[in-house]
């Protein structure tokens, strides 16, 4: 690893610390910044989140991609994580924490709210981000398009009933548009980019492919990072103005969080995975799709309601976690085949 990727973690904590300073000095420029979406899809995020995923797409070869159903076990681990699992798992530690721990802390509608925030988080899992994870634990790229791509269209008819048990209504509106057009920018269009850059470098050779590769990394890094700015300074009143409240939604959410990647790590080294496929189906199966659920949560209970705000919290917590999560994955590799 270069200088730049060995300190990630560092640069993820400055880039913590600009958003939040910039989005508090200059809250006009990055309110005009966050008003530029579509369908609750904030676009210059969303073209910064495509830089960051091209680069590993070009990585996936389709020709491998028929042997994915030779190895079933990592599809089976992160499908029964993401849906048996993982979103009952966020409504009980939810329920344990604003009905029981901080009930003194919370009034009841707002403790609602929190844990209502928490159950859409949970039932949405991850699409764009779960790349990057695969990527710097050097996962297989094949393997990982296959498990996002499978979990995007069982979130299409899922999604809604499960978010609708656990929050126990029945009315529950999905943003469809959000839906589709989060999976087009961070998935297809960057696919389909990734394949013509692929086949155009494999004309010339196996060398210049990887030298692109190579090259392009750094993009994958900034990406993330501005990426990081941006998300910050939009909730960097919010965050300065809320800090008790941020600090109890995250708790349970750290719980979670950590929690959900031991039970999926535990049992890849059980069922014995390779560690290029075990730890993206443990990323896959441990981080969010938040722009979905801050999409839902805003269209149910309102922009500034507990729920908006326990999804933004997931969106603070969630790549600092990650990038520890990444970091054990990648110091415990020989404890996989």
């Amino acid at each position: 690893m270069g200088f730049f990727e060995r300190y990630l973690s560092l640069w993820v904590a400055l880039c913590i610390v600009v958003g939040v300073i910039a989005g508090s000095l200059a809250p006009e420029v990055f309110t005009a910044i966050a008003s530029l979406e579509v369908a609750h899809v904030n676009l210059v995020v969303a073209v910064l989140i495509w830089l960051m995923i091209y680069p590993m797409m070009i990585q996936v070869d389709f020709g491998a991609m028929k042997d994915v159903g030779k190895r079933p076990k990592g599809l089976a681990l992160t499908l029964v994580i993401n849906w048996l699992v993982k979103p009952f798992t966020m409504a009980l530690l939810g329920w344990l924490f604003f009905k029981g721990i901080f009930a003194d802390w919370v009034d009841p509608q707002t403790a609602s709210e929190y844990i209502a925030g928490m159950i859409i988080l949970g039932v949405a899992p991850c699409t764009a981000m779960v790349f990057v994870w695969s990527h710097l634990t050097k996962g297989d790229a094949n393997y990982t398009l296959v498990q996002v791509s499978v979990n995007d269209v069982i979130m299409i008819f899922a999604f809604a009933p499960l978010a609708g048990l656990l929050l126990g209504v029945s009315d529950i509106t999905v943003p469809w548009n959000t839906l589709v057009l989060s999976v087009v920018l961070y998935v297809l269009l960057p696919l389909i980019a990734g394949a013509i850059t692929r086949k155009i470098m494999l004309r010339k050779s196996e060398k210049a492919l990887s030298n692109l590769i190579d090259k392009l990394k750094p993009l994958s890094i900034t990406g993330l990072l501005a990426t990081l700015v941006l998300l910050f300074s939009f909730q960097a009143n919010t965050i300065l103005e809320k800090p008790q409240s941020i600090v109890l939604i995250a708790i349970p959410l750290l719980i979670q969080t950590y929690g959900i990647f031991a039970i999926a790590y535990y049992f890849a080294k059980r069922m014995g995975l390779s560690h290029d496929i075990a730890a993206p189906a443990c990323m896959i199966s441990t981080s969010n799709f938040f722009e979905l659920a801050v999409a839902v949560a805003i269209s149910l209970f309102g922009l500034h309601s507990g729920a908006a705000l326990a999804t933004v919290v997931g969106v603070l917590v969630e790549v600092p976690v990650m990038l520890s999560l990444v970091w054990f994955a990648n110091r415990t590799r020989h404890w996989f085949a």
